[in-house]
């Protein structure tokens, strides 16, 4: 299962069927789960642990050193979960001491070609990267959130689950959960009502995410005056979107 011409690292850990590619590097201390094929040209480095059933295609770059003058060869990590699709030429880094030390993939996610995540990247389950997605370091994306293609975000910038963004989109504040933004500078334009719709929200629920939307952006209330009205709302739905505005310290697309 391993070619001939891969050079694995003696004390790396794979599993019994872990294919490994041509030409591919595997280092001392990665450690890939069951199922999970690694295509030709593969560099996987660091202290990165990678799950069970991942798809990683050629070119791809994995568990390299964070791109920080910072960093001084800290044992940080890279950890990517299960059921992971990584196209060609994708950049993943590992984490600083500066902050928790890990940039994490979780599972099931969809990512194409030429993604760069940055280190301390916290991205969540289901996603989908488009090409050229870029991730600059301490951003966190939200479960079902779509990055359009060419999507560009800002250090420390929070993504909200179920969001969509625009191809060309640049994020330099945070993105709540359910909406649909795009442009340079990014600009709210709606829910995401399909996405909700597939994943199974009913429609009593995407009228009350409608609702919150309006106060947030169509009230003509203050920032914190239409936190307060969606906080006080009942529907367990708009939770997220409470807790996430409550938490923005960078400020919300608005």
């Amino acid at each position: 299962m391993i070619h001939s011409t891969a050079i694995v690292h003696p004390n790396a850990r794979l599993a019994d069927d872990v294919e490994v590619g041509a030409y591919s590097i595997i280092g001392e201390h990665v450690e890939i789960g069951a199922g999970t094929v690694v295509g030709p040209h593969v560099v996987i480095n660091g202290h990165t642990r990678i799950g069970q059933h991942n798809r990683i295609f050629q070119f791809c770059s994995l568990g390299e050193i964070p791109q920080d003058k910072k960093y001084a060869n800290e044992p940080t990590r890279l950890e990517i979960g299960d059921h992971n699709t990584i196209r060609e030429f994708c950049t993943f880094n590992l984490g600083t001491a500066q902050d928790v030390g890990v940039t994490r993939v979780g599972n099931h996610n969809w990512i194409m070609a030429y993604v760069h995540l940055a280190h301390d990247c916290q991205v969540g389950n289901h996603t989908i990267f488009a090409n050229n997605a870029q991730l600059a370091g301490h951003v966190e994306v939200g479960d079902y959130a779509i990055l359009g293609g060419f999507t560009v975000v800002h250090q420390f910038v929070r993504i909200g689950a179920h969001i969509i963004t625009g191809m060309g989109t640049i994020l330099l504040q945070d993105v709540p959960p359910f909406v649909l933004v795009s442009g340079n500078p990014s600009a709210p334009h709606g829910i995401n009502s399909e996405g909700l719709k597939r994943r199974g929200f009913s429609s009593a629920s995407i009228m009350a995410i409608k609702r919150a939307y309006k106060t947030l952006y169509k009230s003509g209330l203050s920032l914190v005056d239409a936190q307060a009205v969606i906080q006080q709302a009942e529907q367990a739905e708009l939770q997220p979107l409470a807790d996430f505005l409550a938490n923005s310290t960078r400020g919300i697309v608005r």
